[in-house]
């Protein structure tokens, strides 16, 4: 059992809070359980939250309907973090942990998996055409350095072969990728221009 003075907590829609101070809370329809759902399309044991330090991850456990974190179905094991909405069967819980009181990072917190081709903004999904993840792709490949106009375009028009995408083609791109994933595009904080150079990722 974790030493922590104010575990994290699980609230339901009742708004009754379920201490999670255990290294393993489970849910599910089983009275067994350490948070009971009662509902068909909860499955006997559907989810784990499992305690790694001051971490708390989600695991499904192969549940029939499935366990979504913040409207995307749970695929393999995710860490919490305070506010992320659980939905088990048509039931919601609310994740808090009063540990958590300050953000890490001044950035919003950006997730790009390259090989699933998935992007999350603060946890929520982000649904970009494919010119726009292949730019992402490419910036969070190489974040934190200064990416030119002519090898972004390089990246991303390969099938230009003679000649180059035009600076306006990738100033329109990198316009349209700001408004999906900054909070105010027109203060861009992870996505901002080197002018003369070109454009610079501050993904952590």
């Amino acid at each position: 059992m974790s030493t922590s003075k104010h575990p994290p907590t699980l609230t339901d829609p009742t708004g009754r809070e379920h201490l999670l101070a255990e290294d393993v809370t489970t849910i599910g329809r089983a009275v067994e359980n350490d948070v009971v759902v009662t509902s068909k399309r909860v499955s006997r044991e559907h989810v784990h939250l499992r305690r790694e330090g001051w971490r708390v991850i989600l695991e499904d456990q192969n549940s029939t309907n499935g366990t979504f974190l913040n409207q995307e179905r749970v695929l393999s094991p995710r860490e919490l973090r305070d506010g992320d909405q659980i939905k088990v069967g048509d039931v919601i819980l609310t994740f808090h942990d009063p540990n958590i009181t300050f953000r890490e990072s001044p950035l919003p917190h950006l997730e790009v998996d390259a090989a699933a081709g998935i992007v999350r903004i603060e946890r929520q999904r982000v649904d970009l055409s494919a010119k726009e993840f292949t730019l992402l792709a490419y910036l969070y490949k190489n974040r934190g350095q200064i990416c030119p106009k002519d090898e972004i375009a390089e990246a991303v028009w390969p099938e230009y072969e003679e000649t180059s995408a035009f600076d306006y083609q990738v100033e329109n791109l990198v316009r349209r990728l700001r408004s999906k994933i900054e909070f105010d595009p027109s203060d861009p904080q992870l996505l901002v221009t080197m002018r003369g150079l070109g454009y610079k990722l501050l993904a952590a």
